[in-house]
This record gives structure tokens, sequence and C-alpha cells, in this order.
């Protein structure tokens, strides 16, 4: 049965900063420390970790909404595509991320859940913080 992992997080930044960091080739490979490329049109591709993870961009608002498909290279081939959805909003001193990952296959979401913290998130406040 497939998995669904859900984070909610506050960053000290605006929204459309937040936004920027994912959808910015440079700032995504700077925010995850390795080779990301991401496109910032609906129906584009993007890549992370070179290429272990991949997808395609379905909705974006700037600023406020990221939607897009998404897998790793090592899912069987019977495994659909996942369902990654990042809403980013105001809130007080900052902004806050929810982000939904649907249809994940059940031995993968563990990591995954795992991963968006310890590759994703935790570097991003500790980028921020050393700005300060």
């Amino acid at each position: 049965m497939p998995k669904t992992v859900e984070h909610i997080l506050k960053f000290p930044i605006a929204p459309a900063e937040l936004y920027d960091h994912y959808m910015d080739s440079k700032k995504h490979a700077a925010m995850i420390g390795s080779k990301a490329v991401v496109s910032r049109k609906v129906g584009g591709r993007f890549s992370a970790f070179d290429g272990y993870c991949f997808g395609r961009n379905l909705v974006l608002v700037p600023g406020r909404l990221i939607v897009q498909t998404w897998r790793a290279s090592n899912w069987r081939k019977g495994n659909l595509d996942s369902l990654f959805m990042m809403e980013i909003s105001k809130a007080p001193g900052g902004c806050r991320l929810h982000l939904v990952h649907a249809n994940l296959p059940d031995r993968e979401a563990p990591g995954i859940r795992k991963g968006w913290l310890e590759h994703y998130w935790t570097p991003l406040k500790k980028q921020l913080q050393a700005r300060t």
C-alpha cells in the first residue's frame, strides 16, 4: 500500500525566498550539497543528488506552491511516480512549509521521511543560521 510523508516546518525567511531555495538549481544544490538541476517551468524536469531523484513540475505558483512528480532511480519499475507537494505560506517570523509526499513505495517511505529532514530542511536551517 503506498505511503505518504508529511512535514510541517517553519523557517525564518520569506515564502518567496524558501521557494527560490528549492526552485533555483544553484541554491538547491548548495542546500543539499550535491548536483541539482531544476526547471522553473510547468512541465519542466528536475533532478537532484546527481540524478538519484527526478521528476516533472506539474504546478508552480511562485512563492507559494510546488507540485511535482517524483521518483528515485532505485525504485522498482512497477512503482508509480510519487506526488510531491510543497505549500509555503507566511508565518510569524518567516514562513511555514507544508510538505506532502504521497504514493511512496512502502519500503522507501521511512528513508524518504528521514531524507527530507536530513538532506533538505536541516541543512537549510543551518545555512540560514550561518547568515545571521
